[in-house]
C-alpha cells in the first residue's frame, strides 16, 4: 500500500478515534477505539512496526508517570483530602443566614477559595484529580453555601486546563513536552510560574464580571448550570445546617507525603532521574498505608491508576505517528512562527490553541511537539500556553472538559453548550494574551 492511502487510513482513523473519545457510546473506553486503530495503521504499514514500538517506549515512561500521580490523587481523595477542602471552602464563603453576610459576598468568597483550591490540586494532583475528585465536591459546597453552583463549578472546568500550566505533573501535555523540552523540573516551573499566575488571575477576573448576577443571588433563586431558574430545595436547608457546625479534619500525613512528593520530583529531575521515581514513593507509602489498614484493596488502586486511558494514550501516539508521518506533521510545525519575541510566542500559542480545538490538545500536542523542540524550550513553552489554555474555548478541546461534563452528568446537572462557548470566547483570548506576555517576560530575565 502507498504511503499517501495508509496516511490517509490514518487520518481518517484519528478522527473517528477523537470522535469515539467524545461520544464513548456505551460508556466503553477511549481505548476500545485506540488500540484497534492503532493495530490498522501498523497493518496497513501507515507506520512500521519499529517505529511504533519507538513511539510506545518514548510515551511509556510519561504514561507510567501519569499514572502515578492518578492513583496518589485518588489516596488523597479517600484520606478525606478534598473532603477537608470543602470544607475549608464553605467555612471561607460563611454560613448561611449569617447576619450581614450578604448573598454576593459568599458568592464572591466561595468563587475566590475554589479557585485557590483548583488551582493549588490542578497544579500538584493533576487536572483529572480537579475535574474527578474536587468538581463533586464544589457541587456538594455551592448546596452548603446556598450560592449559585454555575460560577463555581465551571471554574472547575476552566482551571482543570488553565491552571495546569505550573508544572509537568499538572497535565499529559506537561509531560510529553517536559521529556522533550531538555529543562529541569524546578526550570520548568520557574519558567510556567509567571504564566500560571498571569493565566489564573486573568481567570478570576473573567469570571467575577461574567458571572456577577450568578455570584450577587443566592439559592433561593438559584440557577442551574444551564441556566434553568430552581427552585429552593430542602436539601439545600438540610446541608446547609449539617455544614454549619463541621470541623475541618485535615489529614496531615497525607500532606506531608504530598509535600515530599513534589521535592521528590524537584530532586530526581536535578539528579537526571525520571521524576516518576518520586511519584511512585508517594503512591507506595500512601498505597501501602491503605492496604495495611484496609481501606483500599490492589485492584482499587491499580483502577485508579485509569489502565485504560493509559492505553488509549499509548494507542493514540501510534495513531498520530501514522498520520503525520508523511510530512503532514512537518508542515503543521511550519505554523509556529520562529524566535523568542512576544509577537513569535503569542503566534505560536494562537496555532497551538487552534489545533488543539480542532483535533483535541493531547494530538495536538504530539503533532507540534517535534517542530516546537527543535525550536527551542520557549516555543515549547508558549505551545503548552495554546495546548493548556485554548481548550477552554471548545467541549472537544480537552478529555478533562470532556469528562468534567460526564462527572456533572452524573450528578444530575446539565451543561449548557452556549454559556460555556461565550465564556470561553472571552477567557481564551484574554488568558492567552496574558499568559504569554508573562512567558515573555520570564524568558527574557530568566533566560532558558
Amino acid at each position: 500500500m502507498s504511503s499517501g492511502v495508509g496516511t490517509g487510513i490514518a487520518v481518517v482513523l484519528l478522527f473517528v478515534v477523537l470522535v469515539f473519545a467524545v461520544v464513548r457510546p456505551r460508556g466503553w473506553p477511549e481505548a476500545a477505539a485506540a488500540v484497534p486503530a492503532a493495530g490498522v495503521v501498523v497493518a496497513v504499514g501507515a507506520v512500521g512496526p519499529g517505529a511504533a514500538w519507538a513511539e510506545v517506549t518514548a510515551l511509556a515512561p510519561t504514561v507510567g508517570f501519569l499514572a502515578a500521580v492518578l492513583v496518589l490523587a485518588q489516596l488523597c481523595a479517600d484520606d478525606g483530602l478534598f473532603a477537608a477542602a470543602g470544607a475549608a471552602m464553605a467555612r471561607v464563603a460563611g454560613k448561611a443566614g449569617t447576619p450581614g453576610l450578604a448573598e454576593v459576598r459568599r458568592g464572591r468568597r466561595l468563587l475566590a477559595a475554589v479557585f485557590v483550591v483548583a488551582a493549588l490540586t490542578t497544579a500538584v494532583l493533576s487536572l483529572d484529580a480537579t475535574v474527578v475528585l474536587l468538581t463533586p465536591v464544589v457541587l456538594a459546597t455551592t448546596v452548603r453555601a446556598r450560592v449559585r453552583d454555575r460560577p463555581h463549578v465551571f471554574a472547575c472546568a476552566h482551571l482543570s486546563n488553565s491552571a495546569s500550566l505550573l508544572l509537568p505533573v499538572s497535565n499529559l501535555t506537561n509531560l510529553l513536552a517536559f521529556s522533550a523540552s531538555g529543562l529541569t523540573f524546578g526550570r520548568f516551573a520557574l519558567l510556567m510560574a509567571v504564566p500560571w499566575v498571569a493565566a489564573v488571575g486573568t481567570e478570576y477576573v473573567v469570571f467575577r464580571k461574567y458571572f456577577g448576577d450568578d455570584l450577587a443571588a443566592g439559592a433561593e433563586v438559584g440557577r442551574g448550570l444551564g441556566g434553568v431558574e430552581q427552585a429552593d430545595s430542602a436539601e439545600a436547608h438540610e446541608a446547609d445546617e449539617a455544614g454549619q457546625d463541621e470541623q475541618i479534619s485535615v489529614p496531615t500525613f497525607t500532606v506531608v507525603v504530598v509535600v515530599a512528593t513534589l521535592a521528590g520530583f524537584a530532586l530526581t529531575s536535578l539528579a537526571g532521574l525520571n521524576p516518576a521515581w518520586a511519584a511512585l514513593g508517594g503512591v507506595l507509602i500512601l498505597g501501602g498505608r491503605a492496604l495495611v489498614r484496609r481501606r483500599a484493596t490492589v485492584r482499587e488502586l491499580v483502577g485508579a491508576a485509569s489502565p485504560f486511558f493509559c492505553a488509549f494514550v499509548l494507542a493514540l501516539g501510534i495513531v498520530v505517528k501514522a498520520a503525520t508521518g508523511s510530512g503532514l506533521g512537518a508542515h503543521a510545525g511550519d505554523l509556529l512562527p520562529q524566535g523568542t519575541s512576544l509577537l513569535a510566542l503569542l503566534g505560536t500559542a494562537c496555532v497551538a490553541a487552534v489545533l488543539a480545538n480542532v483535533v483535541n490538545n493531547l494530538p495536538a500536542t504530539l503533532v507540534l511537539l517535534p517542530a516546537a523542540a527543535h525550536a527551542g524550550p520557549a516555543t515549547l513553552l508558549a505551545v503548552l500556553l495554546g495546548v493548556n489554555l485554548g481548550p477552554n474555548l471548545t467541549y472537544v478541546g480537552s478529555l478533562a472538559t470532556l469528562l468534567w461534563r460526564r462527572v456533572l452528568t452524573a450528578h444530575g446537572e446539565q451543561v449548557s453548550l452556549a454559556t460555556y462557548t461565550r465564556l470561553g470566547l472571552i477567557a481564551v483570548p484574554a488568558t492567552l494574551i496574558t499568559a504569554t506576555l508573562a512567558l515573555w517576560a520570564a524568558v527574557s530575565v530568566i533566560g532558558v
